[in-house]
């Protein structure tokens, strides 16, 4: 019986604390170098996520994809990694994750400068719908969990977005504990962002991907790849960025790097 089956099975009849299978953690570890390096009771909690939201959570396969436990493992893992010391189920607003080969097609909607709805058709590695559904490609999935320090890695990218959404919108502002967290996050992201986006037009090496300088939002799920693949380097260059990023996740993925190596970028 496949991980999908089995753990809806088991969830259906005790929604609480599953049996996580040695054969499944062998997976994680073999397809997942960040799961090696979290602490074991990390790696506990991880389980138990992932049994929940496997138990939840609907997958489809397209394009001739057939989903298998490393697919289901991969992506689940990943996912609950952000959620990891957050109490509440992760992603309530989350039903389905579809799953494509490799990169699809998406179209976009944009008003152009004539007052024309226009339509372009493009091909991208993730998508995070506002109803619940994310879209991504397996391939980059794999890539994404496969690379530890790339700062590349889809899967957190788009799930950082269903988190950011919870509050019904998608601006870089995920829900967070008070009045005073979101004053405090505002500012810190907003120096952050503007700050960002002069060296991206001044041409300048960032540790962030350029790609976050499109909007709050972008820049939110970028810092989130950023975070948990390059700790080190984005606290050593921008430390009141991670210090936010770290309250919001309530982790410290620089600890879990110690004795890692990574290439000196600028920030």
């Amino acid at each position: 019986m496949s991980i999908l089956n089995t753990l809806r099975s088991e969830f259906s009849r005790q929604p609480t604390k599953h049996a996580f299978k040695q054969e499944w953690i062998h997976t994680l570890k073999n397809s997942m170098p960040l799961y090696a390096r979290l602490p074991p009771a990390l790696k506990e909690t991880l389980h138990q996520k992932i049994t929940h939201f496997v138990g939840t959570t609907s997958f489809e396969g397209r394009d001739g994809l057939e989903l298998s436990d490393e697919i289901i493992l991969s992506v689940s893992a990943q996912a609950c990694l952000l959620v990891l010391n957050h109490e509440d189920a992760p992603y309530p607003d989350l039903h389905t994750v579809v799953l494509f080969p490799t990169a699809f097609s998406s179209t976009i909607e944009a008003i152009e400068d004539d007052g024309i709805l226009h339509e372009t058709t493009v091909q991208c590695e993730g998508e995070s719908w506002e109803d619940g559904t994310v879209l991504l490609a397996w391939d980059s999935v794999n890539g994404g969990a496969s690379n530890l320090s790339d700062g590349e890695n889809v899967t957190l990218h788009e799930f950082a977005h269903q988190l950011d959404a919870l509050d019904g919108d998608t601006d870089g502002v995920p829900i967070l504990s008070c009045v005073d967290a979101f004053h405090t996050w505002a500012t810190v992201l907003g120096e952050h962002c503007c700050d960002f986006l002069e060296k991206v037009m001044q041409g300048e090496v960032t540790v962030l991907d350029p790609y976050a300088a499109t909007s709050p939002g972008e820049f939110f799920a970028v810092a989130t790849e950023t975070f948990f693949e390059k700790p080190h380097q984005l606290k050593a260059k921008r430390p009141s960025l991670y210090a936010e990023l770290q309250g919001f996740y309530k982790l410290d993925p620089a600890a879990w790097f110690e004795g890692y190596i990574d290439s000196p970028e600028n920030v």
